[in-house]
């Protein structure tokens, strides 16, 4: 999973434990960013995952015992919403990175998360807002009417708006305090803890009160996670480095690709002879001698001739051009090559978010026809998934404890973000697996009692058993989604770093929206997903999505294969 051609490995992370000395150096009020900043941005991380985890990780329980929703039917409504919140994201790093920075998009933000919970809170306290209750497998229930639904779906979009802004915007902001690549390393780390923590807290806790205690009171703590969070993140204001806004990095890129076809049939083999635009003349600000000669780089080399100085070029002695969407700078050229090179890794990566995302929740659906109980103690149903979650935290912290020194001593080296991405891959097709032998478990249950046909029937089986594929996942969470991060932070040029982040939230709602598609042909073209969990065939569902994860890594493996890295160190 090595690339060919790397000159160096990408800097060791540092410990997670917070260096003393570097708190103090940075903790002077008057000099902005540092260590001083961590508390105030932990704690906001915190309040807001507890908060969304509360309001989500049980949403398809509550369509299915709140809304009357048919189980599949949840699970792929949730898969949808789940997309949503995953892509909203990036937007909202566009519009970080183009017009406002990170620290405003996240504070307007996290009071959207406030508002989201209290429409939440308000659709489970009024009666109104909510069908008549019916029980599992009666016929026939009432729906949801049109306006019970847009009640709930206001506070989606909501919620939605809230991670626009700050779910990987959080993260952006936190990387922007430090300047070393190892600081940022440990928060990159750190924001991944905080975030799988406070989705345990969300999804035990909270989940457990919705249950059995109240949808209103759970909804309610939720709310005021949020504004905890919210409240952590202003007091920390006047510490924070807030960089200044670079304007839309999309604007170059696109000027890259236009001003490439309008000069498709310029010549440029003989690139050395000719000349390359590098911008204004003092335009670097970096104290740093230009060579206006300096032609771009050989890969994707059709796109150098947009850089290219030609007759129809009119170029100013400062710099200007007349016609902007006609030539651009070397440097744009090569922010675009940059996009172009991580592409085919980004998209390797998408498939592993449609298995996570099909797994989520049909283990929720598979959890309600299972037996719950641990002593005298129920379990809820969406509080499975924490076994994903504990394994993310615990797996973080022996890689950084135990198993990247380890790897150090024995090889000289850290292991490469190509190669942590690789081994969640390999775990993920596992967890697949097991996935698969657990439910050929659990319907052998139905099978011996004869309730294929009982859609209400509870196998004895231990759900239980679903906590070891979901802990199989979580650590190969733990490889894979910070091994991403750290990739296209480092790997993106600098007007793209905010984007970089939310490269990953990308994949996630890819991820969910494919699964939903997958899912909806399964159904067409198959028996294995009926509405009675208890006549389905989830198992060979499983065993399909472990065949495609495989080849999917076997794709991985090629583009790691082929990669070279472009920002070593930085």
């Amino acid at each position: 999973m090595e690339a060919n051609g790397r000159s160096q490995e990408p800097p060791p992370p540092r410990n997670l434990a917070v260096d003393h000395e570097s708190l103090q150096q940075n903790g002077d009020p008057r000099r902005k960013g540092g260590w001083i900043t961590f508390p105030f941005l932990g704690v906001a991380m915190l309040g807001l995952g507890v908060a969304t985890s509360g309001a989500l990780s049980n949403l398809v329980v509550y369509l299915i015992k709140e809304y009357n929703v048919p189980s599949v039917d949840a699970a792929q409504i949730s898969n949808i919403i789940s997309g949503c919140l995953s892509l909203a994201p990036v937007a909202g790093a566009i519009v970080a990175d183009a017009f406002f920075g990170c620290y405003p998009i996240v504070a307007v933000s996290m009071f959207f998360s406030v508002l989201a919970l209290v429409v939440f809170t308000l659709t489970a306290s009024l009666r109104g807002l909510r069908p008549a209750s019916c029980q599992l497998g009666a016929s026939p229930c009432q729906p949801a009417s049109a306006g019970q639904m847009a009640a709930l779906y206001a506070g989606v979009f909501l919620m939605c708006v809230s991670a626009a802004g700050s779910r990987f915007n959080q993260a952006t902001m936190g990387a922007d305090q430090f300047d070393a690549a190892a600081d940022r390393d440990v928060l990159f780390n750190w924001f991944f803890i905080f975030f799988y923590a406070s989705s345990v807290l969300g999804s035990t806790v909270i989940v457990y009160i919705q249950d059995s205690v109240s949808w209103t009171l759970g909804f309610g703590i939720s709310g005021a996670a949020a504004v905890v969070g919210l409240a952590a993140l202003l007091l920390g204001t006047r510490y924070y480095r807030r960089p200044a806004v670079l304007g839309s990095p999309f604007t170059g890129l696109a000027r890259v690709a236009v001003a490439a076809a309008m000069k498709r049939k310029v010549n440029v083999a003989t690139s050395e002879e000719l000349k390359f635009y590098h911008g204004l003349r003092n335009s670097d600000g970096d104290g740093k001698t230009r060579d206006d000669n300096l032609a771009p780089s050989d890969g994707f080399c059709f796109l150098n001739r947009a850089a290219l100085i030609t007759d129809g070029d009119v170029i100013a002695a400062d710099g200007l051009v007349a016609r902007p969407w006609r030539i651009c700078t070397v440097q744009q050229v090569e922010d675009f090559k940059a996009v172009l090179r991580i592409l085919p890794l980004w998209s390797a990566a998408i498939f592993l978010s449609v298995s996570i995302g099909v797994q989520i929740n049909f283990t929720i659906l598979q959890a309600l026809a299972m037996d719950r109980a641990v002593g005298r103690f129920t379990v809820p149903a969406g509080s499975m998934i924490v076994g994903c979650f504990i394994a993310v935290v615990v797996s973080l912290g022996l890689l950084d404890r135990v198993l990247l020194p380890l790897w150090r001593r024995l090889t000289g080296h850290n292991p490469t973000s190509l190669q942590r991405i690789g081994a969640g891959h390999v775990l993920t097709v596992v967890s697949m697996a097991a996935s698969a032998v657990i439910e050929r478990r659990r319907l052998a249950t139905v099978r011996a009692h004869g309730e294929e046909d009982n859609p209400g029937w509870v196998s004895p089986l231990s759900a239980m058993w679903l906590v070891l594929p979901f802990a199989v996942s979580g650590a190969g969470e733990a490889l894979h989604f910070p091994g991403q991060v750290t990739l296209y932070y480092q790997e993106f040029p600098p007007s793209l770093k905010n984007t970089a982040t939310g490269m990953v939230a990308m994949i996630v709602a890819l991820g969910f929206y494919l699964s939903t598609a997958l899912v909806g042909i399964v159904r067409h073209t198959t028996a294995w997903l009926p509405d009675n969990m208890n006549a389905s065939r989830l198992e060979n569902f499983y065993w399909l999505l472990a065949v495609l994860v495989s080849v999917n890594f076997g794709y991985y493996l090629l583009c790691a294969r082929l990669y070279k890295y472009q920002n070593v160190g930085k």
